[in-house]
């Protein structure tokens, strides 16, 4: 029997004692909120197809509190107002116990007052730009501690980069993240002249500009590197038009926050390697749970298939939810919610994932070198960093505290003693 066999067949093993006791309708139905068409597709289809296999292999393993489980997949398509109109479709019409779902933050964004207003639970699966505590959110992908600061950090550390090209999609994710990272620079000495920041549209596709200014920041011997927000398909334009520049990593290095896998997997990366990504997993991982859980995707989902960091922050929130129903007795949203504190799950790196009171995860940092076959090489790997809703490097932010266990609240300010009230719109 495997580890992750094991896994699921323990869990299991305690969802039969605690279902019998358990308060479920079955089925328990399952929101999946992913793009599955748009500029987003690229990166949010491989997102469903994972909660499908979760959902599959626990139902082999017993299901959940003795009900079946139920995936309920609507395709936002991309649109930003639309994943609100499809979250409330799956909260009101199709009645879902919890929603594992969206990649950027202005969705994430637009899904919020609906989540809050109808009580429902979100778990999101990607990296972000921090600065917001929901009770009705679990963020089981990295905040900017536990990506951004770690791979300024290596640039600074590392490669001795001197002025920094900050370019991104043209939404809430990149620019707080840069705002937060303009701010990390100039406290590092970094004048605010080496600072050059561009943003773009969704699924922009023109790039040689933008490439020539970048390239030109060198021309006064000052070695650049680039920070990439830009997310979607975007960056199969970006990429290419680097390698059309005969731009290398030596010459140039990027380090990306939303290239993965997958993202790699329709590009040429003869040219690209050598350049950087930050997640907190890679596919590279050399432990047997994630063999385990490459070798059941590609069984599931098709041999040329690749996993990626978001995937395994599904894996670690689904696990996590399963759990914390099992020990409520009840997939009711605010039972779920108080069992999910301190909830532990071993992630695919070689450590254990845990729920922290602001909802998020402590989580390893890890930067992966692009390689010839679209992988990535893992030059460095921390052990879990805690991560954090609201960041230390604006004056704001700096004061705040998230803790819905035991202060009940997501935005405490440790100056006044007070808790600011949360609405959907900060």
């Amino acid at each position: 029997m495997t580890r992750l066999t094991k896994l699921m067949a323990t869990t299991a093993a305690s969802m039969l004692v605690a279902g019998a006791a358990a308060a479920a309708d079955c089925p328990v139905k399952v929101g999946v909120l992913h793009s599955l068409s748009g500029t987003m597709a690229i990166s949010e289809t491989t997102l469903k197809d994972t909660m499908l296999m979760l959902i599959d292999q626990q139902n082999k393993a017993g299901g959940i509190l003795g009900c079946q489980i139920e995936p309920v997949v609507v395709d936002p398509a991309s649109d930003w107002p639309l994943f609100a109109e499809k979250a409330r479709e799956l909260l009101t019409v199709h009645e879902v116990d919890v929603i594992f779902g969206n990649w950027t933050s202005v969705s994430r964004k637009s899904v919020l007052p609906v989540i809050e207003e109808l009580n429902g639970l979100l778990f999101y699966p990607v990296q972000y730009e921090g600065e917001e505590s929901s009770k009705n959110v679990f963020y089981t992908g990295a905040a900017p501690n536990q990506q951004a600061i770690p791979a300024v950090d290596y640039f600074l550390e590392e490669l001795g980069i001197e002025r920094f090209a900050l370019l991104g999609t043209d939404y809430v994710y990149p620019r707080t993240t840069n705002n937060i990272l303009e701010q990390y620079l100039q406290d590092k000495g970094i004048a605010s002249e080496d600072i050059f920041v561009n943003y773009t549209p969704f699924g922009h596709s023109d790039w040689a500009t933008i490439v020539s200014d970048v390239v030109a920041l060198g021309e006064g011997g000052k070695q650049v590197g680039v920070i990439s927000t830009i997310n979607g398909d975007a960056n199969i334009g970006f990429y290419k038009e680097l390698a059309a520049a005969g731009v290398s990593a030596d010459d140039l290095p990027v380090v990306a926050f939303s290239v993965g896998e997958e993202e790699l997997s329709g590009l040429d990366t003869a040219n690209l390697v050598g350049h950087l990504a930050a997640w907190n997993y890679f596919q590279s991982a050399e432990t047997d749970a994630n063999a385990e859980f490459i070798d059941a995707w590609k069984e599931f989902a098709g041999a040329e298939r690749v996993t990626n960091d978001p995937m395994e922050a599904h894996y670690i929130g689904f696990n996590m939810w399963v759990n914390a129903a099992t020990a409520a007795g009840s997939t009711d949203v605010d039972a779920v919610r108080t069992a999910m504190y301190g909830q532990e799950f071993p992630n695919l790196t070689g450590g254990t994932a845990v729920m922290l009171p602001n909802h998020h995860l402590a989580k390893p940092v890890l930067i992966g070198e692009i390689q010839a076959d679209g992988q990535f090489d893992i030059i460095s790997q921390t052990t879990e960093v805690p991560g954090d809703a609201w960041t230390d490097f604006l004056p704001e932010s700096a004061v705040l505290k998230s803790d819905w266990k035991e202060l009940g609240c997501g935005m405490y300010n440790t100056e006044t003693k007070t808790c600011v009230q949360l609405t959907s719109n900060y």
